[in-house]
């Protein structure tokens, strides 16, 4: 799948997590080799994905190095900067940074909020005909691309006419033909809607400006700037100060000088409240809708930077930049009319999904083992709201079917079960009270238990053999071997091993029947006992026989000696 030429995933960072799937309101993320990926023509750039990234894994893709080369080359750039800079760069006012934008080298800098004024400008006119059922701002990018790929029922309410970045672009290019527009805000969908325009040529975040790889050193250069040489820069501003308030909710609203009748004025913030509203959209009828997918406005943007209070304090704080800017001056002395066209027809958008089948979806379905619809679990722990929405996922490439935690998690219960209770080898659980909680059937056979595993009840270790070793296993946290355990009940002998479970507060214990090799040594021991009293029986005898033979062999000599010297006296008295 080719990479989002505006956001991607660090594949480094991005591993085993659906967060951001889970967040994603149009599931415009794929998952391949366990990483996640964006699916550009299904993606609106809302950046929820970004928001809630654990992993900080999400890249934007910078246009600087263009806007660089565009400063280098002497082409006229000109700044076009969204009335969030207030709350995201923490000035006062925009005339310092204006001065700071010159000395980047552009030749000038404005605020986004003069597009913001006639889009208003040409809602008012279009309100006034009525001859719209319902009317949807198209200030938000992220929600006019939901409604052009996902929502086309209410591609009919969606104002016709262009966002304040592009109405901005669009005036400057009429006083400066040759110049090159920047857009500079806290929109990520920005970046998309400048390419699609072709009013803009670049588009920079304000956490891009923020961001330490960024060429200038925006706070340093704005300490050199001194307000007061800017006054007459401030006092020149013809902006109307009710258009500044666009980043806000309810800032088109109060963007109006009077609200033309005949409808019903509404904000609606939030992509989960936006889509229920376009998904309805047909059963209003009169509402005037200022929609936008970041809560509470672009104040919030996915690419905004926060001041300490969060997004309360960021709207704070430009409500107070356009309280000081009504007092500046109230009243804008803007031309009533403008030759520049600020129409723009929005299309429908499809992507390359494609549609599937009931039979499709149910053999993927039955693959994870849900037979029926009492199998569905629709626990949504993959991302998607429902198993058939990941069934969907898994025909178009967008998902695998590994995703499905409970399926995953069957499986290797499943399989982990079979292990233990077709080992050959009995396997016993045992808890802090050294009770034996879970065995398989031969640890149950080994130990003379009744019942089955299936209805297995808690039995305390003792009465089968001594729990010592268990109990030393637990409380020193460390492993066991034991040999030759006897159980009483079946008159066996087991090795044991012994592991502590100390994450689970169990004990693990996998017995070897040894009772053949024991009775196996007894035998031997025995076999030895016996032959060792039989030798002793044999030793003693040969000795007896021994003293025997010696005693008459003693009895003999003498009897001889006695007859040779009886013989001898008598040979010499016959001399």
């Amino acid at each position: 799948m080719a990479i989002s030429q505006f956001l991607e995933f660090k594949r480094v960072q991005c591993k085993d997590c659906f967060r951001c799937l889970r967040e994603c309101p149009v599931k415009a993320i794929s998952f391949a080799d366990q990483h996640a990926q964006i699916i550009e023509d299904r993606c609106i750039l809302c950046g929820r994905c970004m928001h809630v990234c654990p992993q900080n894994a999400k890249i934007v893709h910078g246009d600087f190095d263009r806007v660089l080369m565009m400063l280098r080359s002497g082409k006229k750039v000109i700044a076009s900067v969204a009335p969030s800079f207030v709350s995201c760069l923490g000035f006062k006012s925009f005339a310092p940074l204006r001065k700071v934008f010159k000395k980047m080298g552009f030749f000038d800098a404005e605020e986004t909020a003069r597009g913001a004024e006639w889009v208003t400008r040409e809602y008012s006119k279009l309100l006034e005909k009525g001859e719209m059922k319902n009317f949807i701002t198209s200030a938000c990018p992220s929600a006019c691309r939901l409604i052009q790929e996902y929502f086309p029922q209410a591609l009919p309410y969606l104002a016709p006419v262009v966002s304040p970045m592009v109405a901005h672009a669009r005036l400057i290019h009429a006083e400066h033909p040759d110049a090159e527009v920047v857009f500079f805000g806290p929109c990520l969908a920005k970046k998309r809607e400048a390419s699609e325009s072709g009013e803009v040529s670049a588009v920079i975040t304000f956490s891009e400006m923020l961001d330490d790889h960024f060429a200038f050193d925006i706070k340093s250069m704005v300490e050199q700037v001194s307000l007061e040489e800017d006054c007459a820069d401030v006092e020149s501003d013809n902006i109307d100060y009710k258009a500044k308030g666009y980043p806000v909710t309810e800032g088109i609203i109060r963007s109006f000088t009077t609200l033309p009748q005949g409808y019903r004025y509404m904000t609606v913030d939030g992509y989960k409240r936006c889509m229920e509203v376009l998904e309805n959209i047909e059963n209003y009828e009169g509402v005037f809708m200022e929609i936008n997918i970041c809560p509470n406005g672009c104040v919030n943007g996915p690419c905004a930077v926060l001041p300490q209070g969060g997004t309360t304090k960021a709207k704070m704080e430009l409500l107070d930049y356009v309280d000081n800017q009504r007092e500046l001056h109230p009243q804008a002395s803007q031309p009533a009319q403008s030759e520049v066209d600020f129409g723009w027809v929005y299309p429908r958008v499809t992507n390359r999904s494609r549609k599937v089948t009931d039979k499709e979806i149910e053999e993927v379905l039955q693959r994870t083992g849900k037979m029926s619809p009492a199998d569905e679990l629709n626990c949504g722990v993959c991302g998607y709201r429902s198993c058939r929405g990941k069934a969907w996922a898994v025909i178009n490439g967008y998902a695998d079917i590994e995703m499905c935690l409970p399926y995953m998690r069957k499986k290797a219960e499943s399989l982990a079960v079979a292990v233990v209770h077709k080992s050959p080898e009995g396997i016993i659980i045992v808890n802090s009270d050294l009770e034996i909680v879970d065995a398989n059937a031969t640890a149950m056979e080994m130990l003379g238990m009744g019942g089955t595993p299936e209805r297995l009840t808690p039995q305390p270790l003792n009465d089968f053999f001594s729990p010592l070793d268990f109990y030393l296993a637990y409380t020193q946290k460390r492993n066991v071997e034991v040999h030759k355990q006897f159980i009483r009940a079946t008159q066996r002998y087991v090795d044991i091993t012994i592991c502590n479970m100390e994450e689970n507060k169990l004990i693990f214990g996998q017995m070897k029947d040894v009772t053949e090799e024991v009775n196996y040594e007894k035998k031997l021991e025995h076999l030895r006992d016996e032959t060792l009293e039989t030798t002793d029986q044999v030793i003693m005898k040969q000795m007896r026989v021994a003293q025997e033979i010696a005693s008459l062999l003693g009895e003999t000599t003498a009897e001889t000696k006695v007859a040779l010297l009886n013989l001898k006296k008598m040979l010499q008295q016959e001399k």
